[in-house]
Parts: structure tokens; sequence; C-alpha cells
């Protein structure tokens, strides 16, 4: 208690620092996962995808990111063992947030699309290793998230492999591809707005205590998808063929159709990962504010006020503008050669995947959802059609993800008591 009394205003500057630059992280890697597909498919350049995420990221995380964050993540570690040492948690979460941001900038500068919250788990868990004990760690939770190596990017994939058929379906493989991508473009992006609104509606809003039962949840998600389709049948009558462009691709039309139609999923999933994923940076730093501010208390959860909210939706920001290229680069133009209608079926894709493990509770990560659901779009054309050296260099990242970021953090843990203690 007298470290937490003596060096408390210091743990609360350095959680804002490690917090900041963990936020960057998931700015840099995460949220380029997210624009990734419209980027790498030439629906929208690296300009415009951080114009949207400075606007819909930013907009996520400060209004709907969590008026109460858990400050023990996903019941990963057991905090009773330490309720008479809270520092130690202090050093933990502190030692956490650096390690993840840490690895989080290693994996960005390699172009590895990581998961951010593997990161902060494992970085969790190598902290209470080092410093609490193995019977501190809830096993079954990681044994979980093992699995969702495999669940996540396999779903992701299955779904936007019947997406992109159901489009050769529909729209290509039709005797007038151009119009019947008019007719069939408000009907999908009724699928964007009503899934992308239950995204929001199932994780973000509860923050803001604001709990609507199941069938309130889809009604309202349903009037946000009409709304979408209808501002899409405007955008979308206003489309002509442009025969020159024809003549060199077949299709260049059509996917001029589907341009408009990823700007719609770029917006609307920059808006749900700020007010689903910013906890993974504030998170931990709920548990040092709360345990400061308390006088040393060990809480499940802690009153998160609004403007780390907002520094957590400003790193973001910054870590996409100044440093996402790279990942940007690896899920839209290395794995598989997109367009904006094989984009657009990735992002779709990746939404109803996170939409399903948001109701069931399932371990996934929208990382792995997103890497999975372009390969799903590239294997439609062919194993041929994917870089399979570039996908097993992804895949080794996630393995090493929770060893690494566990080490480092467990040295940091020393690292840190050894400060302060």
């Amino acid at each position: 208690m007298d470290i937490i009394a003596q060096y408390g205003t210091v743990f609360i500057i350095l959680a804002l620092i490690f917090g900041l630059y963990m936020t960057w992280g998931i700015g840099a890697n995460d949220v380029a996962n997210a624009m990734g597909t419209s980027v790498g498919s030439g629906a929208i350049t690296i300009t415009t995808a951080i114009f949207i995420a400075a606007i819909f990221e930013f907009a996520g995380a400060a209004l709907a990111g969590g008026n109460v964050t858990s400050t023990i993540r996903k019941g990963i570690i057991d905090p009773a063992p330490i309720i008479n040492n809270p520092e130690i948690l202090v050093f933990g979460m502190l030692a956490a947030l650096l390690s993840a941001a840490i690895w989080l900038m290693l994996a960005s500068n390699r172009g590895w699309p990581v998961s951010t919250t593997h990161s902060i788990v494992g970085a969790i868990v190598g902290f209470a290793l080092a410093g609490i004990g193995t019977e501190a760690v809830q096993w079954d939770k990681i044994s979980q998230i093992v699995a969702s190596w495999v669940l996540s990017p396999v779903l992701g994939g299955t779904i936007s492999f019947l997406l992109m058929m159901s489009v050769r379906q529909l729209i290509l493989n039709t005797d007038n591809p151009f119009e019947n991508a008019k007719r069939w473009g408000p009907v999908y992006l009724f699928f964007v707005g009503f899934i992308i609104a239950l995204v929001t509606l199932f994780k973000g809003l509860k923050h803001l205590n604001i709990h609507l039962t199941v069938p309130q949840s889809f009604f309202s998600a349903a009037a946000v998808g009409l709304l979408v389709a209808f501002l899409g049948w405007l955008i979308l009558r206003r489309v002509t063929i442009d025969r020159d462009a024809d003549r060199e691709f077949h299709f260049a039309s059509v996917e001029r159709i589907f341009g408009p139609m990823m700007i719609f999923t770029a917006c609307s999933m920059a808006f749900a990962h700020g007010s689903n994923d910013v906890a993974n940076g504030v998170g931990p730093i709920a548990a040092v504010y709360g345990i400061v501010s308390s006088g040393g208390e060990v809480m499940q959860k802690s009153q998160l006020p609004i403007w780390i909210l907002i520094l957590g939706g400003g790193g973001i920001v910054l870590g996409l503008a100044t440093y996402g290229y790279k990942v940007m680069r690896t899920i839209g133009t290395k794995i598989t050669e997109l367009t904006p209608s094989r984009g657009f079926c990735a992002e779709l894709a990746a939404a109803s995947v996170v939409v399903l493990a948001s109701r069931t509770g399932m371990p996934v990560s929208t990382t792995h959802i997103a890497v999975g659901a372009v390969v799903g779009v590239g294997f439609a054309r062919g194993i041929g059609a994917l870089d399979l050296r570039v996908i097993m260099g992804i895949i080794m990242s996630w393995v090493i993800t929770l060893p690494v970021a566990g080490i480092l953090s467990a040295l940091l843990f020393f690292m840190l008591k050894g400060i302060f203690g």
C-alpha cells in the first residue's frame, strides 16, 4: 500500500504513456487490417483510409468505447492471491501494456497482421506467471485462444468464399453483369449496415449502459441496414458504364459499382473497431487508475474517465496514419490480388463473423478473421491465386505472439518491480 501512496501519480502517468503507445500499435496493426482490404482493392486511397479512421475510429472509441472497462482482461488471471499486494497488479499491467506495444511495433514493422487482443493476453499471462504463479492463470481460457488460431480464419474464409461465389452467380457470370450489380448492390449493402449495426449494438452500446433485447437489436439493425441500402441505391444509380475500361478488363464497370460500396464497409468497420477494440489499450490503464484512485483496492471493474477513451482513440488514429501502411500492404496486396468486389466480400465476411462471435462468446480474433476472409476470396479463384509463403509467415507471427509478449512482459515486470519495489 505504501508503494501505491508514494508512486501513485507516477504509475498513472506511466500507464497513460504506455497506453498511448499500445493504442498507437493497435492503429498501426489492427486498424490497418480493417482498412487493408479497402486500400488493397483500389476502392480508397491510404489518405482516404486515414481520414475515415480519424473520424469513425475516434468516434467509436470515444462514444462507445466503454464507461466501465474490465480491468482483468477477459478473466485471464485471478487477482485473489495479490489482494494485499496491489502494487504487483500495477507493475504487471504496466509491463503488459509496454510489452504488447513493443511486440505490435515489431510486427507492424515486418508487415505482420497480428492480434492485439492476443498480444495483451499473452503479456498479462507472462506477468502473472512471473509475479503471482501458475495458479493465477485461467488455463482453460488460454486453450480457447489457441483454438481460435484455427477457428477465426476458417470462419472468415468460409463466409468470404461463399459471398464471392454468390457475387459470381448473381452478377459476374450473368448476361448483363453491370445492371445486375446495380440491382443486387443495395441488397449487399443492406447486410453491411445490418451486420455492422449488430456489432455496435451487441458489443459497443453495452458500455454506455444501453441494453437492448435481442429482438430490439435486430429491429434497430434492420432499420440501419435499410437506410444504408437506400443511400447506396442513390449513389450506385449515378455510376455509368465505362466502355473504354471494359475493353481492357471485362468487369471494369462492375468493379466501379463495388468501389463506393466499400466506402460503407470501411466507415462501418472503423466505428465498430474503435468501439470494441479500444479496450485492448485502455483496459490495463483502467486497472492502474482504479487501484491508485482507490488507494490500493484491487477491483474487478473500475470507472474509466472519458478522457482516457479519447486518448485511446487519438493513439489509434496516430498509429494508422504513421505506420499502418505496412500491414495494409500485406492484407491488401500480398496475400492475393484484390478488386473492389473481392475486397467487399472479404470485409462483409469479417464483419459477419465478428457478429457471430460477439453473441456466442467464441474467443476469436478480428485480425485472424480478416486475414482468413482475404484468403477465402482468393481461394474462390483457386489455390494458385494465393501467395502461400506470405500466408505461412502470417501464421507463424500468430503462433509466436503469445509467448513473445509473455516473455517480454515478465522481464519488464521484474524491471519495474526492481525500480519501484
